[in-house]
């Protein structure tokens, strides 16, 4: 096993259509890889799919190891992009020592960590039973992890690859839940006088929000209020449309609104200012933000202008990015909160999606019930949906001292032992499976659940050896 042959198979994946709540054609591959190297394979009613490969001679009485990784991918592309996730292969090139999808997201989170226990599977590596895992709809609700039965797989040991730093092992995740916010509004009439005018913001860097939460991005949902809220307390301004950002999990990159105002020379001029400041308040996460505004033939009518006020107030208020650090570990973000995406479902609804992540259940509940707060005084109807907890830290796990071994025997140098404030499945496999003793960690990702995700190839050839090493000398 090399990571030539890892990143074969992963350029294999990429040709796959995986989008979250749609990985019929995975689970198709894996289980036809599966008959094709005379491996034990079953499919849970889920979608879960677990692959088996027996020890090798005189390995027998090794424990079982497990590794386990995830079908779906995040779907994000920039604006204006033709790609469909639904049936196009991802496009990517390689330069300057990383594969980049420039347009989409590259969908190494995790199909890297899958390609890498495919060739683990295939390979000739001497190593005690290995099952392999592969869940379903991870990035969307960790539906897989939810919907496993006990019993899916035995090993007591678990390695997850779902991370995304070389030489950083995991030990510990942060636990979330989404809140959801509905307003319901009538339309009303466009004022005499008053002209649409399409206000944009795009181009921003966005990114994960349990990953890149900390590093004081630009949310253009959360900026797009901020502007609109100054503009209804100075001008005449009806909200048209307002809609921006896409998945709970990543950091709102564009946004768009639709206004009716008698002034359009006015709001345009404004709103250009506003975009300059943001390049110069956000030079260094965020230098290629843009900012546009213009005037647009639009038939719809405006929204009920008491509604679009407590929505636009609502959203200016909300919090956005990190509320607590954690007390023992430095550097670890403890609780945050993200301000996902606003989107008008139908005529007379729009809905507001948020993320909140904590270390703590306690965390949770109380950033979530903040936000609530926010969206109840504005008189929305929110719920909250989709919870699931953390991992705690064990500092005496047997995998981690062996992951640690050999990653100093490897490369002369201890890794970081970490927690992350994303989420993993572990959390969930650890109610699941009491007992189990666990490890994350991957190559080097950058960009997940944005445009531009990349995979360093030097740190594939790392991660590769590394977990090759800890296989075979597992006992």
């Amino acid at each position: 096993m090399d990571s030539g042959k890892v990143l074969e198979i992963f350029k294999e994946i990429t040709r796959i259509p995986r989008e979250s709540g749609h990985e019929e054609a995975m689970k198709a591959y894996l289980q036809q890889f599966a008959r094709n190297h005379n491996l034990e394979c079953k499919t849970d009613a889920t979608g879960n799919v677990c692959i088996t490969k027996p020890a090798s001679k005189g390995k027998e009485q090794v424990p079982v190891l497990v590794l386990q990784g995830h079908q779906d991918m995040v779907c994000e592309k920039r604006s204006g992009s033709l790609h469909n996730f639904l049936t196009d292969p991802i496009e990517y090139v390689v330069e300057d020592g990383w594969m980049v999808a420039k347009d989409t997201t590259l969908g190494a989170d995790d199909g890297i960590g899958v390609a890498a226990m495919l060739a683990l599977l295939e390979s000739d590596l001497p190593s005690g039973k290995l099952e392999c895992v592969f869940t379903v709809s991870e990035e969307t609700g960790m539906d897989g992890a939810f919907g496993m039965e006990a019993g899916f797989f035995t090993g007591k040991t678990l390695i997850n690859l779902d991370s995304e730093d070389e030489g950083q092992m995991f030990i510990g995740c942060a636990g979330g839940l989404d809140t959801f916010a509905t307003f319901r509004y009538k339309p009303e009439d466009v004022r005499p006088g008053h002209v649409p005018v399409k206000l944009s913001i795009g181009n921003a860097l966005g990114g994960h929000s349990g990953d890149d939460i900390n590093k004081g991005r630009i949310n253009t949902v959360q900026q797009m209020a901020r502007f609109l809220y100054s503009e209804m307390k100075e001008q005449d301004c009806q909200l048209v449309i307002f809609s921006g950002g896409n998945k709970p999990n990543a950091i709102a990159r564009e946004c768009e609104a639709i206004v009716a105002v008698a002034d359009p020379a006015g709001i345009i001029g404004r709103f250009e200012a506003f975009g300059t400041s943001l390049r110069e308040s956000y030079h260094r996460t965020d230098p290629d933000v843009q900012a546009s505004a213009g005037k647009f033939r639009c038939t719809e009518k405006p929204m009920d202008s008491a509604v679009a006020e407590r929505l636009i107030t609502a959203l200016a208020a909300c919090p956005h990015g990190v509320e607590e650090m954690n007390q023992d570990i430095e550097g670890l973000v403890e609780t945050s909160t993200n301000l996902a995406a606003v989107r008008m479902r139908n005529a007379g609804e729009v809905k507001v999606t948020t993320s909140q992540r904590s270390s703590t259940a306690f965390g949770r509940k109380v950033m979530a019930e903040k936000v609530e707060a926010v969206f109840k005084l504005a008189g929305a109807e929110v719920e909250h949906a989709f919870e699931y907890p953390g991992w705690k830290p064990n500092l005496d796990s047997r995998i981690l001292k062996v992951c640690v071994e050999s990653y100093r025997r490897l490369f002369g140098r201890d890794p970081e032992i970490k927690a992350i404030h994303a989420g993993l499945e572990c959390g969930l496999f650890e109610e699941k499976f009491p007992g189990l003793d666990m490890i994350s960690f991957g190559p080097t990702l950058r960009g997940v659940h944005a445009p531009g995700e990349k995979l360093e190839l030097e740190s594939l050839d790392k991660f590769t050896a590394h977990l090759a090493d800890v296989v075979t000398n597992f006992s």
